[in-house]
Protein backbone atom coordinates (compact mmCIF):
# COMPACT_ATOMS: atom_id res chain seq x y z
CA UNK A 1 0.00 0.00 0.00
CA UNK A 2 2.76 2.48 0.89
CA UNK A 3 4.60 1.83 -2.37
CA UNK A 4 1.36 2.43 -4.29
CA UNK A 5 0.64 5.66 -2.44
CA UNK A 6 4.14 7.01 -3.08
CA UNK A 7 4.01 6.05 -6.75
CA UNK A 8 0.66 7.79 -7.14
CA UNK A 9 1.90 10.93 -5.39
CA UNK A 10 4.96 11.07 -7.63
CA UNK A 11 2.84 10.57 -10.75
CA UNK A 12 0.53 13.41 -9.70
CA UNK A 13 3.53 15.65 -8.95
CA UNK A 14 4.89 14.90 -12.41
CA UNK A 15 1.61 16.07 -13.95
CA UNK A 16 1.73 19.30 -11.94
CA UNK A 17 5.37 19.84 -12.92
CA UNK A 18 4.36 19.65 -16.60
CA UNK A 19 2.10 22.64 -15.94
CA UNK A 20 4.28 24.50 -13.44
CA UNK A 21 8.02 24.05 -13.71
CA UNK A 22 10.38 23.32 -10.85
CA UNK A 23 11.97 26.73 -11.42
CA UNK A 24 8.60 28.47 -11.05
CA UNK A 25 7.70 26.56 -7.90
CA UNK A 26 11.15 27.15 -6.40
CA UNK A 27 10.83 30.87 -7.10
CA UNK A 28 7.40 30.97 -5.44
CA UNK A 29 8.72 29.05 -2.44
CA UNK A 30 11.63 31.45 -1.94
CA UNK A 31 9.30 34.46 -2.25
CA UNK A 32 7.13 33.29 0.64
CA UNK A 33 7.37 34.97 4.05
CA UNK A 34 9.42 33.01 6.59
CA UNK A 35 7.82 29.78 7.79
CA UNK A 36 6.35 29.76 11.29
CA UNK A 37 8.37 28.11 14.07
CA UNK A 38 6.63 24.78 14.52
CA UNK A 39 9.17 23.48 17.04
CA UNK A 40 8.41 26.36 19.39
CA UNK A 41 4.69 25.80 18.92
CA UNK A 42 4.97 22.09 19.71
CA UNK A 43 7.55 22.33 22.50
CA UNK A 44 6.78 20.06 25.47
CA UNK A 45 4.59 21.62 28.14
CA UNK A 46 2.45 20.62 31.09
CA UNK A 47 -0.32 19.49 28.78
CA UNK A 48 -0.39 17.54 25.54
CA UNK A 49 -0.29 19.42 22.23
CA UNK A 50 -2.49 18.41 19.31
CA UNK A 51 -1.88 18.45 15.58
CA UNK A 52 -5.41 18.56 14.12
CA UNK A 53 -5.89 17.16 10.65
CA UNK A 54 -8.00 18.19 7.67
CA UNK A 55 -8.76 14.74 6.27
CA UNK A 56 -11.62 13.78 3.94
CA UNK A 57 -10.96 10.07 3.51
CA UNK A 58 -8.40 7.31 3.93
CA UNK A 59 -7.57 3.99 2.26
CA UNK A 60 -8.49 2.09 5.41
CA UNK A 61 -11.79 3.81 6.25
CA UNK A 62 -12.97 5.30 2.97
CA UNK A 63 -14.93 8.56 3.06
CA UNK A 64 -14.86 10.32 6.44
CA UNK A 65 -16.18 13.84 5.85
CA UNK A 66 -16.87 16.05 2.83
CA UNK A 67 -15.11 19.14 4.27
CA UNK A 68 -16.36 21.62 1.64
CA UNK A 69 -14.54 24.45 3.45
CA UNK A 70 -11.12 23.36 4.77
CA UNK A 71 -10.40 26.89 6.00
CA UNK A 72 -13.50 26.90 8.22
CA UNK A 73 -12.54 23.55 9.72
CA UNK A 74 -9.00 24.78 10.36
CA UNK A 75 -10.35 27.88 12.10
CA UNK A 76 -12.48 25.63 14.30
CA UNK A 77 -9.35 23.66 15.16
CA UNK A 78 -7.53 26.86 16.07
CA UNK A 79 -10.47 27.94 18.23
CA UNK A 80 -10.50 24.55 19.90
CA UNK A 81 -6.87 24.79 20.97
CA UNK A 82 -4.92 22.87 18.32
CA UNK A 83 -1.23 23.77 18.08
CA UNK A 84 -0.66 22.86 14.42
CA UNK A 85 -2.99 22.16 11.50
CA UNK A 86 -2.21 19.16 9.30
CA UNK A 87 -3.61 19.16 5.77
CA UNK A 88 -3.77 16.00 3.67
CA UNK A 89 -2.80 17.07 0.15
CA UNK A 90 -2.83 13.58 -1.43
CA UNK A 91 -5.76 13.37 -3.83
CA UNK A 92 -6.19 9.76 -4.90
CA UNK A 93 -6.95 8.08 -1.57
CA UNK A 94 -7.30 10.99 0.86
CA UNK A 95 -9.26 13.49 -1.26
CA UNK A 96 -6.93 16.39 -0.52
CA UNK A 97 -5.08 18.99 -2.57
CA UNK A 98 -2.57 21.80 -2.37
CA UNK A 99 -5.53 24.16 -2.75
CA UNK A 100 -6.77 22.90 0.62
CA UNK A 101 -3.41 23.76 2.16
CA UNK A 102 -3.39 27.22 0.60
CA UNK A 103 -6.89 27.91 1.92
CA UNK A 104 -5.95 26.78 5.41
CA UNK A 105 -2.72 28.81 5.38
CA UNK A 106 -4.67 31.95 4.50
CA UNK A 107 -7.18 31.36 7.31
CA UNK A 108 -5.16 30.46 10.41
CA UNK A 109 -2.23 31.85 12.38
CA UNK A 110 -0.94 28.41 13.40
CA UNK A 111 1.82 26.44 11.65
CA UNK A 112 0.51 24.23 8.85
CA UNK A 113 1.80 20.76 7.96
CA UNK A 114 1.75 19.35 4.44
CA UNK A 115 0.85 15.69 4.99
CA UNK A 116 1.52 13.73 1.84
CA UNK A 117 3.78 11.08 0.39
CA UNK A 118 6.75 13.33 -0.28
CA UNK A 119 9.52 11.64 -2.22
CA UNK A 120 11.15 14.31 -4.39
CA UNK A 121 12.37 17.91 -4.02
CA UNK A 122 9.61 19.31 -6.25
CA UNK A 123 7.03 18.38 -3.62
CA UNK A 124 9.03 20.15 -0.90
CA UNK A 125 9.20 23.36 -2.94
CA UNK A 126 5.45 22.99 -3.63
CA UNK A 127 4.80 22.76 0.09
CA UNK A 128 6.63 26.00 0.87
CA UNK A 129 5.10 27.75 -2.15
CA UNK A 130 1.64 26.81 -0.84
CA UNK A 131 2.49 28.14 2.62
CA UNK A 132 3.42 24.99 4.54
CA UNK A 133 5.54 25.39 7.66
CA UNK A 134 6.10 21.66 8.11
CA UNK A 135 6.47 18.73 5.73
CA UNK A 136 5.93 15.04 6.52
CA UNK A 137 8.74 12.63 5.67
CA UNK A 138 7.91 8.93 6.01
CA UNK A 139 11.10 7.00 6.73
CA UNK A 140 9.63 3.72 5.42
CA UNK A 141 9.11 5.32 2.01
CA UNK A 142 12.59 6.77 1.55
CA UNK A 143 16.09 5.36 1.17
CA UNK A 144 18.57 7.13 3.44
CA UNK A 145 20.26 9.33 0.75
CA UNK A 146 16.88 10.68 -0.44
CA UNK A 147 15.58 11.03 3.11
CA UNK A 148 18.65 13.11 3.97
CA UNK A 149 18.33 15.23 0.82
CA UNK A 150 14.68 16.05 1.49
CA UNK A 151 15.27 16.69 5.19
CA UNK A 152 18.09 19.11 4.40
CA UNK A 153 15.98 20.91 1.79
CA UNK A 154 13.09 21.32 4.23
CA UNK A 155 15.50 22.90 6.72
CA UNK A 156 17.07 25.13 4.07
CA UNK A 157 13.62 26.50 3.24
CA UNK A 158 13.05 27.31 6.90
CA UNK A 159 10.43 24.64 7.44
CA UNK A 160 10.31 21.78 9.94
CA UNK A 161 10.27 18.10 9.02
CA UNK A 162 7.92 15.76 10.87
CA UNK A 163 9.86 12.52 10.45
CA UNK A 164 7.47 9.59 10.74
CA UNK A 165 8.55 6.13 11.88
CA UNK A 166 6.97 2.73 12.47
CA UNK A 167 9.82 0.53 13.71
CA UNK A 168 12.93 0.74 15.91
CA UNK A 169 15.14 0.71 12.80
CA UNK A 170 13.22 3.58 11.24
CA UNK A 171 13.39 5.49 14.50
CA UNK A 172 17.17 5.05 14.59
CA UNK A 173 17.36 6.44 11.05
CA UNK A 174 15.30 9.46 12.07
CA UNK A 175 17.55 10.10 15.05
CA UNK A 176 20.69 9.72 12.93
CA UNK A 177 19.18 12.31 10.60
CA UNK A 178 19.06 14.80 13.46
CA UNK A 179 15.27 15.10 13.37
CA UNK A 180 13.85 17.36 16.08
CA UNK A 181 10.23 16.34 15.53
CA UNK A 182 9.73 12.58 15.38
CA UNK A 183 6.45 10.75 14.92
CA UNK A 184 5.59 7.15 15.70
CA UNK A 185 2.59 6.04 13.67
CA UNK A 186 0.45 3.30 15.18
CA UNK A 187 -0.73 2.45 11.66
CA UNK A 188 1.56 0.23 9.61
CA UNK A 189 1.38 1.85 6.16
CA UNK A 190 2.15 -1.44 4.43
CA UNK A 191 -0.65 -3.44 6.07
CA UNK A 192 -2.72 -0.59 7.58
CA UNK A 193 -2.96 -2.54 10.83
CA UNK A 194 -3.03 -0.54 14.09
CA UNK A 195 -0.95 -1.02 17.24
CA UNK A 196 -1.67 1.67 19.82
CA UNK A 197 1.09 0.32 22.06
CA UNK A 198 3.80 0.81 19.43
CA UNK A 199 4.50 4.36 20.56
CA UNK A 200 5.14 3.24 24.13
CA UNK A 201 7.59 0.55 23.03
CA UNK A 202 9.64 3.03 20.99
CA UNK A 203 9.38 6.28 22.97
CA UNK A 204 12.39 5.63 25.18
CA UNK A 205 14.60 5.43 22.09
CA UNK A 206 13.83 9.07 21.28
CA UNK A 207 16.53 11.33 22.79
CA UNK A 208 15.78 14.11 25.25
CA UNK A 209 15.15 17.36 23.45
CA UNK A 210 13.41 15.70 20.50
CA UNK A 211 9.66 16.33 20.35
CA UNK A 212 7.70 13.06 20.43
CA UNK A 213 4.57 12.77 18.31
CA UNK A 214 2.08 9.90 18.58
CA UNK A 215 0.06 9.33 15.42
CA UNK A 216 -3.14 7.35 14.67
CA UNK A 217 -5.49 5.13 16.69
CA UNK A 218 -7.12 8.03 18.57
CA UNK A 219 -10.87 7.90 19.06
CA UNK A 220 -11.43 9.00 22.67
CA UNK A 221 -9.83 11.17 25.38
CA UNK A 222 -8.61 7.91 26.95
CA UNK A 223 -6.54 7.25 23.81
CA UNK A 224 -4.89 10.67 24.11
CA UNK A 225 -4.23 10.00 27.81
CA UNK A 226 -2.71 6.63 26.88
CA UNK A 227 -0.22 8.30 24.55
CA UNK A 228 0.50 11.08 27.03
CA UNK A 229 1.27 8.54 29.75
CA UNK A 230 3.63 6.77 27.35
CA UNK A 231 5.62 9.97 26.83
CA UNK A 232 3.97 11.77 23.91
CA UNK A 233 4.46 15.52 23.76
CA UNK A 234 2.12 15.81 20.79
CA UNK A 235 -0.72 13.70 19.39
CA UNK A 236 -1.78 13.92 15.73
CA UNK A 237 -5.53 13.40 15.29
CA UNK A 238 -7.63 13.29 12.15
CA UNK A 239 -10.59 10.94 11.94
CA UNK A 240 -11.98 11.62 15.43
CA UNK A 241 -12.06 15.35 14.70
CA UNK A 242 -13.56 15.36 11.20
CA UNK A 243 -16.33 12.94 12.17
CA UNK A 244 -17.52 14.91 15.21
CA UNK A 245 -17.73 18.43 16.62
CA UNK A 246 -14.12 19.61 16.22
CA UNK A 247 -14.12 22.24 18.97
CA UNK A 248 -15.88 20.08 21.55
CA UNK A 249 -13.74 17.07 20.68
CA UNK A 250 -10.50 19.06 20.95
CA UNK A 251 -11.60 20.45 24.30
CA UNK A 252 -12.17 16.92 25.58
CA UNK A 253 -8.88 15.63 24.18
CA UNK A 254 -6.85 18.52 25.57
CA UNK A 255 -8.27 17.81 28.99
CA UNK A 256 -6.94 14.25 28.91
Amino acid sequence: MLDSLVAGALADASERRAIRSLADVESAALARPAALDALAQLAPSDRVKIIAEVKRSSPSRGALAEIPDPAALALAYETGGASVISVLTEGRKFGGSLADLEAVRAAVSLPVLRKDFVAEPYQVFEARAAGADLVLLIVAALETPLLTELYDLINQLGMTALVETHTADELDRAIDLGAQLVGVNARNLSTFELDQNLFGTLADRIPAGVIRVAESAVKTPADVAHYRAAGADVVLIGEALVTGDPVATLTEFLGS
